[in-house]
């Protein structure tokens, strides 16, 4: 620990790769505590409301909970039988620090991010399902900015053993009345011999707020991922970049991103990295600007013959302050390969415009269904239930044409 410590020191000072630069001294260090929640009937409305945005229902069908408001972990429980949902605190006490798992994937000298999470007390979630243990109704966690111009810190595990399926849906949200504050995110995901796992994020934040996730997942052999991240309401600075490790053969990662922004800037992008034969990946991306700038980055890097790799972003503008730059890079390193990519940035046609407007919409209401129906992205992997509840959550959103 005291070289993670060093380490972390070391890189106080060093910019990340991609993204704006954030003055972490402009935020607030201290959080208010909260007092832990015995029953879900517990939870303040607020944070409930918060929740729900975000698609976390807690009323029913949960496998498991995780909430953390601020800095506080308030509940941490499972109701399915193998698998368990523990603080991180708890669980680096209870596993003897994680010595396999903590900070192994995440360099914590990665940038001044990793490096201030490390150096602060930890809080975030341990996710363990145990070998051929399932999940039944998914694991759902919120992560709750309730304090204005707070910094927040996380740091995730989440272990899917031999032979297991894990479902989870992490909500990171901030209430009406927080616009402004920082959230830092680091996740590490260790998907091993034949497991399955389903993540989906989905972001709701104040128009203030900066987030900066880490994320690293490494995947053995016949091990499978559905990575889904959700964006659709304005944040004032985001900037994420995933890598997945595939080390085992026939491993098989999917990424799916789902973007809209009316103001902001969303740098956003995976790297996948294909290390044995077998291996696929596919990386696909939906963006719409309506005034926010939009990057979008994927990184295919195949190093064996026989996998398989495509990127695709598609994106709509429909303002003229709107911005879409989408970076593909393939990367081949021997012979053997199909790997491809395709891009496109254009705008709502104008014939389907007139048909539905033709049929009694405003130019507005036919703007928000084509929306909805191109931010509706087919996503292999999941349950049919939670299919539903992420088409959901997209409807609800107020999507339209107007800046």
């Amino acid at each position: 620990m005291s070289d993670i410590a060093e380490r972390a020191r070391k890189a106080l000072g060093k910019k990340a790769t991609y993204g704006p630069d954030v003055d972490l001294e402009k935020y607030d260090v201290e959080a208010k505590p909260h007092e832990e929640i015995q029953r879900l009937e517990e939870i303040p409305e607020d944070v409930r409301k918060a929740a729900l945005g975000v698609g976390v229902t807690l009323e029913k069908e949960v496998g498991g909970a995780y909430i953390q408001m601020d800095q506080t972990p308030v509940v941490a429980r499972s109701s399915t039988e193998g698998i368990e949902v523990l603080d991180i605190a708890t669980a680096l006490k209870k596993y003897d620090g994680l010595r396999d798992y903590w900070w192994k994937l995440v360099p914590v000298d990665q940038d001044k991010y990793t490096a201030d999470v490390a150096l602060h007390p930890p809080a975030g979630y341990f996710l363990r399902a145990k070998r051929g243990a399932k999940t039944i109704f998914p694991l759902k966690s919120c992560l709750y900015l309730g304090q204005t111009n707070l910094n927040q810190r996380v740091h995730n595990i989440i272990i899917a053993e031999e032979g297991s399926e894990l479902h989870v849906i992490t909500g990171c949200t901030t209430p009406s009345h927080v616009q402004r504050g920082l959230h830092l995110g680091v996740s590490e995901f260790f998907i091993k011999k034949g497991a399955h796992v389903s993540f989906t994020m989905i972001h709701n934040w104040g128009r203030e707020v900066e987030v900066r996730p880490r994320t690293a997942i490494y995947m053995e052999e016949g091990a499978t991922l559905s990575n889904n991240y959700i964006c659709l309401t304005p944040a004032k600075t985001l900037q994420t970049y995933p890598k997945a490790i595939l080390d085992g053969k026939g491993a098989v990662a999917s990424f799916n991103t789902v973007l809209y922004a009316k103001e902001g800037h969303l740098d956003t992008g995976s790297e996948i990295v294909l290390r044995a034969p077998g291996c696929s990946a596919d990386s696909i991306t939906r963006a719409v600007s309506v005034g926010g700038e939009i990057i979008t980055r994927g990184k295919m890097v195949g190093e064996v013959p026989d996998v398989k790799a495509h990127l695709e972003c598609v994106g709509l503008i429909l303002s003229e302050k709107g911005r879409i730059d989408s970076i593909p890079e393939l990367d081949g390193r021997c012979g053997g390969l199909d790997m491809s990519h395709e891009a496109a940035v254009g705008k709502i046609s104008e014939l389907e415009l007139e048909y539905l407007m033709a049929r009694g919409l405003t130019k507005d209401q036919a703007t928000g269904v084509i929306v909805r129906g191109f931010l509706d992205v087919e996503i292999k992997g999941l349950p049919e239930s939670l299919r539903e509840e992420l088409r959901r959550i997209t409807q609800l959103q107020e999507l339209h044409g107007g800046a």
